[in-house]
């Protein structure tokens, strides 16, 4: 499998070399040549097979023979070792709870695949000692933080907007130490990713430190995106309803995957964008016109993105034609008080906790099946409620519980270096 630059299709890369550049040379992101459709039978025993089988079957041909068939399989049973269940909410509606992994968060599953992906590259001497430059808006940190801990060959620097992720987000990628540094910027996630980009153009970075990224723009951090909804599908097939999924959507990594996984054949029959106020892919879908913002600040932080990323994949899939986007995908935006109301009603009604990230994604699957009764909709919980627990206990007025591995990282200090501006990141990178 080749992946060619969204930005010029002559320009193309392998698996391996797409993973460890992160980016294509002209600023492009990388996208598969072809999609490959998934015979109708693999569907039909879906039920049957592991989670191992079920990933390997999605993604091998993406990787191709850049890793043995033995190995990607250790990485994915690696990568899925925890449950995805879809849980019953109120009628014809289910969350597919992504939280049961080590930092509790959906990021998990790429963090972990693209760690395995890059530890063999490196094992085998396929490429020299790399840096993981990576920006979060949240969760993304603290997941790369610690799927990458302690992989030899690979340091991680994480750059993360200050003041503007939740107090137990900040522990996660702040309190490990080993190979993991992180960067406290005065700004928004746009800026630290805006600094991101920059550096992987910069050739005097690149010479003395190569980078790659583990954002979502790294294929091996979107692709296995996928493997969430082909779970799930198999405890929905036997609904005998229409499957709509609502993905509360920042960077558009995981609903991108989803989609991708609809074009090869996975019977999903609609997605749902779910924006709080950064609603950029909301207000294109209603108006025609793509036009980025700065992002503004949510209870509902790791959406906070005023210019996705992962969109340009999005048109791809559709061919970059607005008629086909348009019949796959609606989109919808809420701000801060619609979102804890939602917190707030579903567990008075069914003694269900979301997250602000899950409840974003309730209300725009519930504004989706208000006139579609033929529909059984799931919307993806992607964070454990306690790592928003102020903003979630003030809104059902009781106490989440804490799990373990949250506990023991409440009372470590935090160890950050604070910048500003691109030189000042340039400066840390090649000291």
């Amino acid at each position: 499998m080749n992946y060619f630059s969204l930005n010029n299709r002559e320009h193309k890369a392998n698996f391996e070399h797409a993973v460890v550049r992160g980016l294509a040379p002209d600023k492009g992101l990388y996208f598969p040549e072809k999609i490959g459709k998934l015979p109708k039978s693999f569907f039909e025993q879906i039920g049957s097979l592991s989670k191992t089988e079920v990933a390997f079957e999605a993604i091998k041909n993406y990787v191709g023979e850049e890793i043995p068939e033995k190995r990607l399989k250790d990485i994915l049973a690696h990568t899925l070792d925890f449950d995805f269940p879809v849980v019953p909410v109120e009628e014809n509606i289910s969350s597919l709870e992504l939280f049961h992994g080590p930092t509790l968060a959906f990021k998990d599953v790429g963090a972990r695949f693209m760690a395995g992906s890059l530890g063999y590259f490196v094992e085998k001497g396929k490429i020299e000692k790399l840096t993981v430059l990576v920006a979060t808006s949240g969760d993304t940190g603290g997941a790369v933080a610690n799927g990458f801990l302690g992989v030899e060959g690979i340091d991680v620097v994480i750059l993360y907007p200050k003041g503007k992720v939740s107090e137990i987000q900040e522990k996660q990628l702040t309190t490990l130490g080993q190979n993991v540094t992180a960067l406290e910027v005065n700004g928004a996630f746009d800026e630290c990713q805006d600094m991101v980009k920059r550096a992987f153009l910069d050739d005097e970075i690149q010479q003395k430190r190569p980078l790659t990224s583990a954002n979502s723009i790294n294929v091996a951090r979107w692709l296995p995106q996928m493997f969430y909804y082909f779970l799930a599908y198999r405890q929905l097939k036997d609904k005998g309803r229409k499957l709509v999924f609502s993905v509360p959507s920042g960077n558009f990594g995981n609903i991108c995957a989803g989609i991708l996984a609809k074009e090869m054949g996975l019977p999903i029959d609609h997605f749902v964008a779910s924006n709080n106020a950064n609603n950029v892919v909301t207000r294109y879908l209603t108006n025609g016109n793509y036009e980025p913002r700065n992002s503004v600040q949510t209870i509902s932080n790791a959406m906070d993105v005023g210019n996705p990323s992962n969109f340009v994949r999005v048109l791809e899939i559709f061919e970059n034609k607005f008629g086909n986007l348009k019949k796959h995908l609606s989109s919808y935006s809420f701000d801060d008080l619609a979102t804890k109301m939602a917190i707030k009603e579903v567990h008075q009604k069914t003694g269900y906790t979301m997250d602000p990230h899950g409840a974003v994604g309730y209300l725009g699957l519930q504004e989706f099946l208000k006139h579609r009764q033929d529909y059984h909709g799931t919307f993806l919980e992607t964070a454990h409620p306690v790592k928003f627990m102020e903003t979630v206990e003030s809104v059902i007025e009781q106490k989440v519980q804490i799990p373990a591995v949250i506990d023991s990282i409440l009372d470590k200090k935090k160890k950050t270096h604070q910048i500003s501006d691109y030189d000042e990141l340039k400066n840390h990178l090649l000291q």
